[in-house]
């Protein structure tokens, strides 16, 4: 299949492709459905846009097409597709993570995000976008969870400033639902959560930072400025943001006063 300029909206992009395929198979919906294993109503919103592609399901379309690959990798670069350029290798070590150390000091990091919040980042981040294009977004965003349901899924230790569970995005209710998922996320075996309380004073640093260690090699630290982002394996620029972390970690409330403010927090948005 050829390859072409890519469209602006990778659920469409992937959508168009699936839909001249099937048009030049003469094969229809139902019946890559039933190849497929999943549901008309499924095929059909991937086929108009609706929905992103599951890696299985563009596996069974390369199967059903006989293709070499087409719909796996063209899913590949949609999932890159909607993320600045400097994020993609951000995003690439996250997926093969043993252990992600996270500080967030503006917004909830984003694979924990629900779907309520991310739009409500997004929305004000690209207020001049459509909807279709924040619906995208949210969509590729939300494919970031996917690193959490592994059945090996890395161990997640995330320390959030309280600035961030007070600051309202979206409505009171997105955030008492987003506080919500963070509680239930919170009883996970493989996740921690701490906050780091106004009352502790300065925090050990003002900027927010995340250490990722593959499981075969050295942690590497990861860092935004404004329009770029960093990925820096330097060994002493890691320890020392490691030992940094140390403190904001000793700082920040246990897991279960942690918890507990949460609720509380949470609480006052549903108020």
């Amino acid at each position: 299949m050829r390859e072409q300029a890519e469209p602006a909206n990778g659920l469409e992009w992937f959508g168009q492709e699936l839909a001249a395929a099937l048009e030049h198979k003469g094969a229809t919906q139902q019946e890559l459905a039933d190849f497929t294993g999943y549901k008309p109503p499924y095929v059909s919103k991937v086929k108009n846009g609706q929905a992103l592609a599951s890696p299985q399901f563009a596996d069974g379309c390369d199967r059903f097409f006989n293709t070499s690959g087409y719909f796996a990798r063209l899913l590949i670069r949609i999932s890159q597709h909607g993320h600045p350029e400097w994020f993609v290798p951000y995003v690439e070590l996250e997926k093969s993570a043993a252990k992600i150390e996270d500080y967030s000091t503006s917004f909830v990091m984003g694979m924990l995000q629900t779907p309520e919040y991310a739009e409500a980042v997004f929305r004000a981040a690209h207020p001049r976008e459509i909807d279709s294009q924040i619906k995208a977004r949210v969509e590729l965003r939300l494919r970031r969870r996917e690193v959490l349901e592994r059945t090996d899924p890395p161990f997640l230790w995330v320390i959030f400033h309280e600035a961030v569970l007070r600051t309202s995005v979206g409505t009171p209710g997105v955030m008492a639902g987003q506080l919500q998922h963070l509680a239930l996320m919170a009883e996970c075996p493989h996740v921690t959560l701490q906050v780091l309380a106004f009352g502790a004073g300065a925090p050990a640093s003002g900027l927010p930072f995340i250490l990722l260690t593959p499981d075969d090699g050295a942690a590497v630290l990861y860092s935004e400025t404004t329009g770029n982002g960093y990925v820096n394996d330097s060994p002493s620029a890691v320890r020392d943001w490691s030992a940094t972390y140390e403190r904001l970690r000793a700082t920040a409330e246990s897991e279960k006063r942690s918890l507990a403010l949460i609720h509380s927090i949470m609480e006052e948005h549903a108020r």
